[in-house]
């Protein structure tokens, strides 16, 4: 299985304001993202992505959605919304006996870090907003972790905003 990590993020970095809000990306973004969302079929996000998504009425996507949480969260979405307490191998292999070709890891930064910690990140796709903010959630999480990259892709996706695309050099 496939598993790329993809997010949109600030120029410096952030996926969310200090606030938890991502009221900053375009509506050209947010189609983008809907229009992946579609192609994949799955996400995963944390507790903290899950709320932020909550928030910003976004929630749930499209497709199965597995929001990665040791926590007791009642489902009133149905059978397309997963809370799941296992491990991010485990969440890979849940995707797999599903028949998923691809697994996609869409925040917050500390599930981010925890799939490159494990070695299970294969691709990471970002797109940069333009703008800047002093304060909020990183791509990953502060922790000590060190990945190499190589670029597979850059493109130019509006007037003002660019995706990367790199794979993981394992």
């Amino acid at each position: 299985m496939k598993t790329i990590m993809y997010l949109a993020m600030t120029l410096n970095g952030k996926i969310a304001d200090g606030k938890g809000s991502i009221g900053f990306f375009s509506d050209n973004e947010w189609n983008l993202f809907q229009k992946e969302m579609r192609k994949w079929g799955n996400i995963m996000m944390g507790r903290r992505a899950f709320e932020v998504s909550l928030k910003a009425e976004v929630f749930p996507y499209h497709g199965l959605n597995i929001v990665m949480t040791k926590e007791k969260i009642k489902n009133r979405w149905g059978e397309s919304v997963i809370f799941f307490g296992g491990s991010p191998a485990e969440a890979l292999r849940l995707l797999d006996d599903r028949g998923f070709e691809i697994a996609y890891i869409g925040g917050g930064g500390m599930l981010n870090y925890s799939f490159l910690k494990e070695g299970l990140i294969d691709e990471i796709m970002v797109d940069v907003e333009p703008t800047v903010i002093g304060v909020g959630v990183g791509l990953l999480a502060e922790e000590e972790i060190r990945s190499k990259l190589k670029l597979i892709d850059v493109k130019k996706i509006s007037e003002d905003e660019v995706r990367l695309r790199y794979s993981v050099i394992r």
